[in-house]
């Protein structure tokens, strides 16, 4: 005898199709994975110093997590759309100082600037050089289709050329109120700096997760060739990423200038590796379509508890380099077993 195969189930015309419960794998958790790792960091920072739990210390690490965690908002949204990003790194230094080149005064000041524009400009016009270097990059990647890698590397090496060639090497110290005012102000009692990045990964968030192109942004980096044929501007959503990515790098600029009350000449040098560590700890999928911008928050934090622990134990911050590189190694092993895919 054969057997034969029973047909399909069939569904009566009016009635609702059964829904499906949402299985719950590793990668649901991954967002929360760093959550323990961060408890266990601080159990750890006050054993090895009871000042690891003052209000100061604490306060000063999450101060000092909001430039790092800007540009890791940005990396992180366009990680997710399938790009990846170099240039952040320099962006941060050099709009901040071709912003001050062009409102600082050509007397006057230790820093001859050209003095072609009034220096309440100089926010605005710092915004503006991000956004313009961000721009250049989706031309670079989307118009011309040249290797995104190679691209914002390069981007990335005449970035901080052309910082040092204006700056000559040195600080710039400078800085008019309005545009330091952001990285020294308090706002009940916690540096405004903190209110903002913490506002804008809570806007990201959202957009993520509620509006139309923020999912669509998963589309893009999952599958850009389904996303275009659902309807979706592929290449539209991917440049206004990158423009959005040199936005908020140069807006760390600004916190981490009126932090310090200084251009640094070597501003923003070696961060890469920062970003992309906190970003991939905190679930960030590299080949893109997958991460959420609490987890790269609670990498931000890690690096920085790491950071603050190791100094509080008298380790040599030549050390953090190393201890960065580790991070990201261990990462991408764990994400190659949660997530079950080869990373290529």
């Amino acid at each position: 005898m054969t057997e034969t195969a029973s047909p399909p189930a069939t569904r009566r015309p009016g009635t609702a199709a059964p829904r499906r419960r949402p299985r719950v794998g590793p990668g649901r958790w991954r967002d929360l994975s760093l959550v323990p790792v961060i408890f266990v960091l601080g159990v750890i920072g006050f054993i090895v110093s009871p000042a690891f739990l003052t209000g100061d210390n604490l306060i000063g690490v999450v101060q000092q997590s909001t430039e790092l965690g800007l540009l890791v908002l940005g990396e992180a949204l366009i990680l997710i759309s399938g790009r990846m990003d170099l240039s952040l790194e320099s962006t941060i230094g050099l709009a901040p100082v071709l912003a001050l080149w062009l409102v600082t005064p050509a007397h006057g000041a230790r820093f001859a600037g050209l003095g072609l524009l009034p220096s309440w400009t100089a926010v605005p016009l710092c915004l503006a050089v991000g956004a313009a270097v961000g721009a250049t990059n989706g031309f670079l990647i989307l118009t011309l289709r040249v290797n995104g890698f190679i691209a914002t590397l390069g981007m990335l090496t005449m970035l901080r050329g052309l910082q040092v060639g204006i700056s000559e090497g040195r600080s710039i110290g400078d800085v008019p109120d309005s545009f330091a005012y952001l990285g020294k102000a308090d706002w009940l009692g916690i540096p405004a700096a903190v209110w903002i990045c913490l506002a804008l990964f809570a806007l990201g968030g959202a957009a993520l997760g509620c509006l139309r192109h923020g999912r669509a942004l998963y589309a893009v980096g999952g599958n850009p060739e389904a996303a275009r044929a659902a309807g979706i501007r592929v290449d539209r959503l991917t440049w206004t990423v990158l423009t959005l990515g040199g936005v908020l790098a140069a807006f760390a600029g600004i916190l981490y200038t009126g932090h310090y009350g200084a251009v640094s000449a070597s501003q923003g040098n070696g961060w890469i590796f920062q970003v992309f560590a906190a970003a991939v700890i905190g679930g960030i999928g590299l080949k893109g379509g997958r991460g959420t911008l609490f987890g790269a928050l609670t990498g931000v934090l890690t690096l920085q508890l790491v950071i603050n622990v190791m100094t509080l134990a008298g380790v040599p911050p030549l050390w953090t380099q190393f201890l960065n590189g580790l991070i990201i190694i261990i990462a991408l092993v764990i994400s190659r077993f949660t997530s079950g895919e080869k990373q290529d």
